[in-house]
């Protein structure tokens, strides 16, 4: 067991100066929805979007003047970005290694720092790989996402947050990957409250703590090549987080890829908050039930990042509308001449539903010579309001077929 308290204690002043206090939150939604008292720690609103420039200044004020002649990382993006700005913060040269599908804002977000982006390979581990090579070629500093005494340190200043911010301090919710955070975290919280429950989250896709927990050794997993929670897709525990996750753990929950998106939505919706993937399992943890809030005191959810690009924000809240009914897709078929069209249009606006999009459909559906297909998206109030519009088309003679 390597890290200590002090350690933690010395890392927060060593980023004193750039790290930002970020606030903790009530959620009176998953509070009534999980029945319990449940707050957020937004880390999302930290600088950089994550809490990992906490331990990348850690990191730079360890090596001191080792790191003069720059530093370099393997990361899925939040660990870049951290490095980038704790780099310039203290003057040091940055160049930083991602997958070659890394998410658009955090490529620009590392690269806007002043750091190299570098974009190679299709997982966070060959990303690492490359990073060493690169660190051994050009002299420069390699420096771990979260496998390092110095990083997990730094993580834990999230930890002294809570207990000071916090007063009744129960249960802690906690995103996993390779578990830096999540370690940090534990020693810094278990030192003063070993009363206080710390209970990983996993992505189901990336059972990588779930599996070495259970062979007693850090194991790979072969997960899918894409996740919704990218910032946790480790295929692997770190050797140094695995054993103090082993002994500061009180569990370890998963939840589906669903289940993030839809609480990636909720965070939007209800506390106003962009997070991502990531940094939501804990929400879709509570919110799935597979992990209850603290019987009595404070649940705190830790939403580790906010660094999600707009394009999947706008699938995620579409797929959303469409659950939830607010938005549904139909075809049917009207005859294939003037003025036809606009009167099924006419329909759907008396119905009180908004059009969206429309598109004559020919091709790979059966249709007679002088019929057209229309395929038509509509928002609508709810699920209610969305059988009553489908109940009007359907009384206005056109049979229409919902789209999933």
């Amino acid at each position: 067991m390597t890290v200590t308290v002090a350690e933690v204690r010395h890392a927060r002043r060593a980023g004193a100066d750039v790290v930002r206090r970020t606030p903790v939150l009530a959620s009176q939604t998953l509070s009534e929805r999980s029945g319990g008292t449940v707050v957020l720690k937004a880390e999302s609103l930290q600088r950089t979007g994550s809490f990992k420039i906490r331990g990348a200044l850690n990191k730079l004020d360890a090596l001191g003047d080792e790191c003069r002649t720059g530093v370099v990382c393997g990361s899925a993006g939040n660990h870049a970005q951290a490095l980038a700005a704790a780099a310039r913060a203290r003057g040091v040269p940055c160049e930083v290694v991602m997958p070659a599908d890394a998410p658009i804002a955090k490529a620009e977000g590392a690269a806007a720092l002043g750091a190299k982006v570098i974009l190679e390979g299709e997982s966070v581990t060959e990303c690492l790989a490359a990073a060493h090579e690169r660190a051994q070629q050009g002299g420069m500093t390699f420096v771990h996402p979260f496998d390092d005494e110095h990083i997990i340190a730094g993580q834990g200043t999230l930890g002294l947050e809570l207990l000071e911010d916090v007063e009744d301090l129960a249960r802690i919710l906690i995103p996993v990957g390779g578990g830096g955070l999540a370690a940090g975290v534990a020693v810094a919280v278990k030192d003063a409250r070993p009363d206080v429950d710390v209970i990983g989250i996993q992505v189901e896709t990336f059972p990588a703590l779930a599996a070495s927990l259970e062979a007693g050794h850090p194991v790979d997993v072969a997960p899918p090549l894409t996740t919704i929670a990218d910032g946790i897709a480790v295929k692997r525990p770190g050797e140094i987080t695995l054993p103090l996750l082993a002994s500061y753990l009180d569990g370890v929950a998963m939840v589906s890829e669903d289940e993030v998106a839809d609480a990636m939505v909720v965070l939007l919706e209800k506390a106003k908050l962009v997070v991502e993937g990531a940094g939501a399992v804990g929400a879709a943890a509570l919110l799935g039930g597979h992990v209850e809030p603290a019987p009595h005191g404070t649940t705190v959810v830790v939403l580790s990042g906010g660094n999600v690009d707009a394009g999947l924000l706008a699938t995620v809240a579409r797929r959303h509308e469409t659950e939830s009914g607010r938005r549904i897709a139909l075809i049917t078929r009207v005859p294939d001449r003037p003025g036809h069209l606009a009167r099924l249009l006419v329909c759907v606006a008396e119905a009180g539903a908004n059009l969206v999009e429309v598109e004559h459909v020919r091709e790979g559906i059966d249709l007679h010579v002088r019929e057209t297909a229309v395929q038509l998206v509509l928002e609508t109030r709810g699920r209610d309001h969305a059988q009553d519009v489908l109940r009007a088309i359907a009384g206005a003679g056109y049979d229409a077929r919902v789209l999933r």
